[in-house]
Formats: structure tokens, sequence, C-alpha cells
């Protein structure tokens, strides 16, 4: 008996990587890392099928990641940086006006310290 799970599409050989379950009261199909063991309703996939994956027409395809593998940041992860980066960056008089008075980190002499967050004036200015 071999100890490596293959793929259960038909005529494909190759090892599975993932592990595909269908949700079938939401209409939705989970892609994710392979089980620990196989069940009997889930379709154990290899690379290159789980990438091709595609489901009926009005499903939605939910894909999991086994964290293994860098993720790319999203829009929401680049626009809170941002936001972090342009809150830092604010004088302090304009902070103190958003924020209502004085905020914690600010100090007497309008120096303001946030955390690990600095911002670093070019040589130049």
């Amino acid at each position: 008996m071999s100890l490596v799970r293959r793929c259960s599409r038909t005529a494909c050989g190759r090892p599975a990587v993932a592990t595909l379950t269908y949700v079938y009261a939401d209409s939705t199909a989970v892609l994710g890392p392979l089980a620990t063991y196989a069940e009997p309703h889930c379709y154990d996939l290899c690379a290159e099928h789980s990438e091709r994956l595609t489901a009926p027409r009005g499903w939605d395809v939910v894909r999991l990641s086994d964290g293994s593998a860098p993720s790319r940041p999203t829009g929401d992860d680049l626009e809170a940086l941002a936001n972090a980066v342009r809150e830092a960056a604010r004088p302090p008089e304009r902070a103190a006006e958003a924020g209502g008075g004085r905020r914690p980190g600010t100090q007497a002499t309008g120096e303001t310290r946030r955390g690990h967050l600095r911002v670093l004036r070019s040589p130049d200015s």
C-alpha cells in the first residue's frame, strides 16, 4: 500500500497537495491544504488540478492557504499601511486637532513618539 495519496481526478497519478470539499447548503467548494487523512466525501487534488479548479455556475470557490507560502498583501493591507504612515507623518499640531487634544506619546517639546513608527526627514530638507 502506498503512503502517498494520489489525485482523485481520473487518469491522474500525481501526488495530492490539496483537499476539495463541497458545502452543498452554501453552494461553496472549499479547497484547502491536504487533509490529515482521506475522507469519503472529500477529493484530493494534485497541484495542477487544484490551480485549475472551477465550480459550477452560481457556486463560490473558497481557497484556504496552508500558511507555508508567503501571502501577498491585499488592497486593505496596503491601505492600512498607507494610513498608518500618513498618521505617523502628520505634524504634531494637526495630529492634536484630529485627535482632540494632546495625544499619548506627545511630549511638551512637540516631539511625537508613536510606538515603533518614526518620521525620518531627508538630510537635504
